[in-house]
């Protein structure tokens, strides 16, 4: 299994910052569609105007052989994916992570047999851990492999000790910054002193859930009508906040800007971005990327495209 660096034709400052941040999600809630209408609509993006921050599609790895079916049972040339442009999958192990790793390898042994309509290539493990011996094991576990993997850990306590421990295990991060109840989001102060302990350690990460919308506010949770309704973050500001701590601002900054809801306060511009009195140029947002902000896990593309839209930042 090896990852490949990413690469954008675009190089504004909002480009710079989203460019394959947005993976897809639409086979989880609240969007929750079947296969065949998740393969319908990653395929559709990667035709997209938009498609430079499409990032990858994610599925459980007891769903690969459906995600393959879905995929070769279509025979439009926008779904398939082919040697030279193969789809990017982020798959999600189970409990069980030496079956699902067999299982994911299996999958690839079978993608790179020759004459197939369809390919894909697996650049992202993910998996959860709550302790630091659970990320030690997975540590040994990935030894030796190209893939990325981001490993999900609590943030209700101080994640510090087990940012430490993915750090001295050469893994990456996974933080849920939401879900489809109103519990299920941290406070600003929990994910900021996330966002410092991996900064601190030099950790990449990753997103998931409740991250719809570019800037912080009140958003139904599902799609439901009547849905119930809860405080969300939004991805420009975490991104933003995590290129702030990297260069050499405060949590306590940090963490006003995770508050940040008036779209009057971020104001780009060609040469970067402005947070009132912060500013972040092109560079720091470039050098963030590669160091630290990954991607983040949406169950709508359509939704954070036409959000930033709706702002005229697109």
């Amino acid at each position: 299994m090896t990852t490949h660096p990413r690469e954008t034709s675009r190089t504004g400052p909002l480009q710079l910052l989203l460019g394959d941040a947005i993976d897809y999600a639409g086979l989880f809630p609240p969007a929750q569609l079947d296969m065949g209408g998740a393969v319908a609509e990653y395929a559709s993006y990667l035709e997209s105007a938009e498609r430079w921050a499409l990032g990858r599609f994610v599925v459980p790895v007891s769903r690969l052989d459906e995600l393959t079916a879905a995929a070769e049972a279509r025979t439009d040339a926008v779904t398939l994916g082919t040697r030279a442009a193969p789809w990017r999958l982020s798959v999600l192990l189970g409990n069980d992570l030496e079956t699902g790793v067999a299982a994911v390898r299996a999958f690839v042994a079978v993608q790179d047999e020759a004459d197939r309509d369809w390919r894909a290539r697996v650049e992202a493990l993910e998996v959860r851990a709550a302790t630091i011996e659970q990320v030690t094991a997975i540590g040994r576990l990935a030894r030796g492999d190209d893939v990325e993997w981001f490993v999900e850990i609590p943030t209700a306590t101080d994640p510090e000790p087990l940012v430490r421990a993915l750090a001295d295990a050469h893994l990456r991060a996974k933080v849920r910054t939401g879900g489809v109840t109103a519990d299920a989001f941290p406070s600003a102060e929990q994910l900021a002193r996330f966002l410092a302990a991996c900064v601190a350690h030099r950790v990449a990460f990753k997103a998931t859930a409740g991250l719809h919308h570019p800037l912080r506010g009140d958003y139904a949770l599902t799609y439901a009508e009547g849905s119930g309704r809860a405080t969300m973050f939004g991805f420009l500001n975490v991104f933003l906040a995590t290129a702030l701590l990297e260069g050499g601002a405060g949590e306590d900054a940090a963490e006003r800007l995770l508050d940040e809801r008036d779209p009057r306060a971020v104001q780009f511009d060609p040469s970067g971005v402005t947070w009132r009195e912060h500013r972040l140029t092109t560079d720091r947002l470039a050098a963030a990327r590669r160091s630290g902000i990954g991607s983040f896990g949406s169950c709508s593309f359509r939704e954070p495209i036409d959000d930033l839209e709706s702002l005229g930042l697109l």
